[in-house]
């Protein structure tokens, strides 16, 4: 079975039904608990590598500090991934790893379609 990796904030509800939901599966990922283990800007890279997405894509937009200072920035992908190493409340969450793959848990049947990938 291929090694799965969650990075979870335990404060945050649909983080801790996604742990749930994989754990129901048979699956213990290891778990990064990135608000206190910060991802560094090489795992952050990878992160992204991984979601396939651009760096901006991984911030939560919702979240106050974001609102304040970063809405309105046009900031380099290496910058945003500071932005996030910096401050790692911004860290979109969930967000699972599986092999070369990761999704955003957001909805949770992303998570879904993760698992049954082959």
């Amino acid at each position: 079975m291929p090694e799965y990796t969650i990075y979870h904030n335990p404060g945050c509800t649909k983080s801790c039904n996604v742990l749930e939901m994989l754990r129901e599966r048979g699956i213990e990922p290891r778990v990064v608990d990135y608000l206190s283990d910060v991802p560094d800007i090489h795992e952050l890279e990878t992160l992204v590598l991984k979601l396939g997405i651009p760096a901006r894509d991984l911030v939560r937009k919702n979240e106050p500090l974001y609102v304040r200072r970063y809405q309105d920035q046009e900031l380099s992908e290496h910058e945003w991934i500071r932005v996030m190493h910096e401050n790692p409340q911004l860290i979109e969450r969930p967000v699972v790893i599986k092999g070369h793959k990761a999704v955003i848990g957001r909805p949770m049947e992303k998570i879904l379609e993760l698992i049954n990938r082959k």
